[in-house]
């Protein structure tokens, strides 16, 4: 294994930029029943209306430069090359801080938090605040992979995050997470307890055991969320169960056609998102090949056998925003001993680093204001 870090830059051919106009063009679209909604899946005029964007009116070449404006690098870590961002704070006491997306997601997630996390004071806020930050594309997702071997689960995430970590110089660092990386922080603070200064997530996966007594004592709200979260695994649970059991019949589908990937991957982006964000997201994706390597994390974690399941103890945060998994406070407990700070918003959804960009970002700072 090297432990070279080597600098990286996205520069996508055009030869797949114009084989990309030329399959959206030959888009063959499936039938839809009239009046169902979005009850049979994602509705195709929603996706139409998406490829028709990518078709004529989407810019990569905008977002790629964007994304080209901060320092990326690669290294290899357990025979995986892992991209990712580092950006070094102006302010020389800024704490080191890794960030860690999901699925459909991409670093892309994270873009609008870059600056004001990392340089407050240019961005109206107190330069004590700052950090140095780290964000890692997931091994087998955009500019990491594809996967080349079996065993990258969350807990195989964790461990090589921490080795990033270490080649970086950053013996302590924070961490935040969202989707899958509010699944590899709590791992990150198993693993290595002594290094990780806090956990701030926007979503904690705690669910109920099956022993009735979990359900002594909760609050009408929490039962209303755990209503919430029977209708998303009962009607858009269909991306997890396939996912985790078969990655590669899926794979076949979306790799080979830049729509059914997007009507795929557009289960969990909001119906008015926008669509820019969805695009790029969806772009790297298509792009570097990795729309099935990315979907076999699902399958990793689900055959992964038994692991570490004490209770965190390191500090942990949520920021739980409105149209998003609800978190509920009583398993989340369980599951992890040191809550610190537990904030509900009314507003944003599962991307809110990007729609709830100042609510987020205050969130993390008055956290980690605590522990610095």
């Amino acid at each position: 294994m090297s432990d070279e870090i080597r600098p990286f830059r996205i520069d996508i051919p055009q030869a797949d930029l114009d084989d990309l106009q030329a399959r959206l063009a030959r888009t063959r679209w499936p039938d839809e029943l009239p009046g169902v909604g979005r009850s049979y899946g994602v509705p195709l005029a929603q996706v139409k209306d998406l490829v028709e964007y990518w078709r004529s009116g989407y810019d990569w070449r905008k977002h790629e430069a964007r994304m080209n404006d901060y320092p990326q690098f690669t290294t290899e870590i357990d025979g995986q090359t892992i991209h990712f961002f580092h950006i070094r704070s102006p302010e020389p006491d800024a704490m080191p801080l890794i960030l860690t997306h999901g699925w459909p997601g991409s670093v892309v997630e994270y873009l609008d938090v870059l600056d004001p996390l990392s340089d407050p004071r240019s961005h109206g806020g107190d330069p004590a605040d700052a950090f140095h930050l780290v964000v890692p594309s997931l091994s087998g997702y955009g500019f990491s992979g594809p996967t080349t071997e079996p065993g990258w689960t969350r807990y195989l995430i964790a461990r090589a995050w921490a080795e990033l970590m270490t080649r970086l110089g950053y013996d302590r660092f924070g961490a935040v997470g969202n989707d899958t990386g509010s699944m590899v922080n709590p791992e990150i603070a198993r693993h290595c307890p002594d290094r990780l200064i806090g956990s701030h997530v926007t979503q904690l996966f705690s669910f109920p055991s099956g022993d009735p007594a979990d359900f002594e004592g909760l609050s009408e709200a929490d039962l209303a969320k755990l209503g919430v979260l029977q209708n998303f695994w009962e009607n858009m649970g269909a991306f997890n169960t396939l996912q985790s059991q078969q990655p590669q019949t899926l794979a076949y589908a979306i790799t080979d056609s830049p729509a059914g990937l997007l009507g795929w991957n557009a289960i969990l982006f909001p119906v008015d998102a926008d669509p820019d964000f969805v695009l790029t997201n969806v772009a790297i994706y298509w792009f570097t090949g990795t729309a099935g390597s990315s979907t076999r994390l699902y399958y990793e974690d689900a055959h992964a056998g038994e692991q570490p399941s004490e209770p965190t103890t390191v500090p942990t945060a949520l920021a739980n925003f409105k149209d998003d998994f609800q978190s509920i406070r009583q398993f989340a407990e369980r599951d992890h001993s040191n809550i610190v700070s537990w904030n509900e918003y009314d507003t944003g959804s599962h991307y809110a680093a990007h729609d709830s960009t100042g609510l987020l970002v205050n969130d993390i700072r008055e956290f980690y204001r605590g522990l610095r």
